[in-house]
């Protein structure tokens, strides 16, 4: 007889998943629609990162180098 396995639920709060793709997508599309262009820009680099496989830097020269700065 074989025994249950381990199970667990998958980690939420990633700051690499679908999600959090979405939610910086979205918001992008909202600023843009809203007229912040120049913020939306911002979102999408994050995009563009997330899309390239990276995940959410965690320093401050990592963040500069997503955004561009």
């Amino acid at each position: 007889m074989q025994r249950s396995g381990k199970t667990y639920r998958a980690a939420s709060n990633d700051n690499s998943g679908m999600g959090t793709m979405l939610f910086f997508k979205h918001a992008g599309e909202a600023l843009a629609e809203s007229g912040y262009e120049d913020e939306a820009f911002y979102f999408k680099q994050v995009v563009d990162h997330l899309r390239d496989g990276g995940s959410l830097p965690q320093d401050r020269r990592s963040i500069e180098k997503v955004l561009g700065l």
